[in-house]
Formats: C-alpha cells, sequence, structure tokens
C-alpha cells in the first residue's frame, strides 16, 4: 500500500502548488478588504503569458514564471483601478475579469496549441530527500514547488508578526479608522490586489510551464474558483489556506491513482471530486457563523475612497 501512497502524496504537492500561491495571493488581498473573483482570468491570462514567454524567448519556466506574475498584476491593476479608483462592484468587476482572462488567453492561446516546453526536473535536497516516507514526498519536487513554502513562511510571517501584516489587517477591518489615522488606505489595498494578481499569475504560469507544460485552453479548470473558496475554508488563516491547499490537491491528485490504489468509480465521477468536495466543504462551513464572523475582515467587499 505504501508504495502506492507514496507517489499520490508526491502529486498532491505538485497539484496543491497553483492553488497554494493563488490562494495566499487572494487571502491578502482579502484581508485587506478586497475580494477579487477574478482569480480564475488571472491564473489564466498569466498561464498565456508565461507559456507564450518561454517559447518565444527560449528562457524556459523561470522567465515563464516571470511574465504570468508580471501579466497577472497587470490583470489587478485593471481591476484595482476600478474598484479602488473608481468604486466599481467588487463582485461584478472581479466577474468581469474572470470572462476577460477565459477570451483573452483562449485567443492568444490560438497560436501556442502545438507547443510544448521540457518543463522542470525534481530536484533532491541533499539529507532531506533521504529521510523514510517524508524525504521522497516534501524534498524531491521542483524548484516551484520548493518556493510555494517560501513564499507561504514569508506570507505568515508578515501577515501574523510584522507592522506591515498588522496595517493590512487594520485597512481590513476599518479602513476609515486607519485614513484617519493617516495611513494610505488605497495604496496599501492597491499593495495587496497587486500581490494577488501576481500570486494567481504565478499560479497560472506553472501549470503551463511546469505542471503540464503545454498550452490548452481553459487549463486552470476551475482551480481560480477553489483557490477562492479556500480562502473562506481557511477563515482567512495562512495555516489553514496550505492544510486546505494540500487537501484539495490530494483529492485532484487521486483521480489519476484511483486505479493503482483499487479505487472503482467511474472517471466521470472521479474528476468531479474536487469541486463537489469544494461545494460540501463551503456549505460546512457556512454553516458555522460564529467562525466566519469572528474571522471575517469587516469591511470585505466593501468600498472606500477618501473624503467620501
Amino acid at each position: 500500500m505504501i508504495e502506492h501512497l507514496i507517489p499520490v502524496l508526491v502529486g498532491t504537492l505538485g497539484a496543491a502548488t497553483p492553488l497554494l500561491f493563488a490562494g495566499l495571493g487572494e487571502l491578502v488581498a482579502e484581508r485587506s478588504g478586497v475580494i477579487n473573483l477574478g482569480v480564475e482570468g488571472m491564473m489564466l491570462i498569466g498561464a498565456i503569458a508565461g507559456f507564450a514567454c518561454a517559447v518565444e524567448t527560449g528562457g524556459g519556466a523561470g522567465a515563464g514564471l516571470i511574465a504570468g506574475a508580471l501579466a497577472g498584476m497587470l490583470a489587478a491593476a485593471l481591476f484595482g483601478f476600478l474598484v479602488l479608483s473608481l468604486s466599481a462592484n467588487q463582485s461584478a468587476a472581479g466577474l468581469a475579469l474572470t470572462i476577460f482572462g477565459i477570451g483573452l488567453s483562449a485567443f492568444i492561446g490560438q497560436r501556442y496549441v502545438s507547443f510544448s516546453l521540457p518543463g522542470l526536473k525534481p530536484l533532491a535536497i541533499p539529507l532531506l530527500s533521504g529521510i523514510p516516507v517524508i524525504g521522497p514526498i516534501f524534498f524531491k519536487q521542483d524548484a516551484i514547488v520548493y518556493l510555494s513554502y517560501f513564499v507561504f513562511a514569508a506570507s505568515w510571517w508578515v501577515l501574523a508578526k510584522t507592522r506591515l501584516g498588522l496595517l493590512l489587517r487594520a485597512v481590513g477591518e476599518s479602513p476609515e479608522a486607519a485614513h484617519a489615522i493617516g495611513y494610505p488606505v488605497v495604496a496599501i489595498r492597491y499593495g495587496a490586489v497587486l500581490f494577488g494578481g501576481a500570486m494567481a499569475g504565478i499560479a497560472g504560469a506553472y501549470l503551463s510551464t511546469v505542471y503540464t507544460p503545454l498550452w490548452v485552453q481553459n487549463m486552470s479548470a476551475g482551480r481560480g474558483w477553489i483557490a477562492v473558496a479556500l480562502v473562506v475554508f481557511a477563515s482567512w488563516k495562512p495555516l489553514r489556506l496550505l492544510f486546505g491547499a494540500y487537501l484539495f490537491g490530494g483529492v485532484t491528485i487521486l483521480q489519476m491513482h484511483a486505479q493503482g490504489l483499487g479505487i472503482s468509480l467511474p472517471s466521470q465521477l472521479m474528476s468531479a471530486l474536487p469541486y463537489a468536495a469544494t461545494v460540501i466543504v463551503l456549505v460546512l462551513i457556512s454553516r458555522d457563523r460564529k467562525l466566519l464572523q469572528l474571522n471575517l475582515p469587516a469591511s470585505l467587499g466593501k468600498p472606500f475612497l477618501p473624503g467620501r
């Protein structure tokens, strides 16, 4: 059994990596009081930008990830201008961004359907990769999985231990009070939104240049929506988001190893498992209103313009 379980857990980390990147970006944005439902669109924009850059420049996954991050930030900047500078409805603007990202990526991606990339080979960390069971799972991964470890740790530390994290949370709770003290609320929210866009762009570029190193239309396959749901699942806490990303990543990868594990279910049902799990988890969490109210940023989704 263990020889089947380890490959599943190894694959879980790869499947969870785009969810972790996108989820962390959305968590930071929502902690500042901005809900961006355009994560799916930003992931697709990052995916095609990263893949196109890797193909055209020959720079591989590294260049693709940088291009994906920049493209995601550009899309997030457009969203930020609408909701932060023009006070547009955040939910409507996010949905519009998703629709825009789906259409734009499909249009640009027509040229790259027949291309493929070499991807990235796993990097074994000396000593740590030799630890039984844990070593092959956590320390024989590609470089971007290791990057996700670092981004998670840095995000947790900034939110929990630094003045910047405290200020970000304060803006999410009461932008009026933060503005009255003299803090640039709109600028802080712009920074959080741009960070969310960069993380979503990296998540998309990881999919197209590393995880499945080729371009397929709508290749994010709803992962952006799962990332948004993960933020609620995590009650806006990074540690819970990490657990949720690996949980959903495990459900996703399970369908690929189901037969080897002796699970005989229709392939269509196995493919639907991640999305069914998302719905079930959200229903269960929504029943605990005290938990949601305790952790929900008080100004989430509410526009703020200085002087109004």
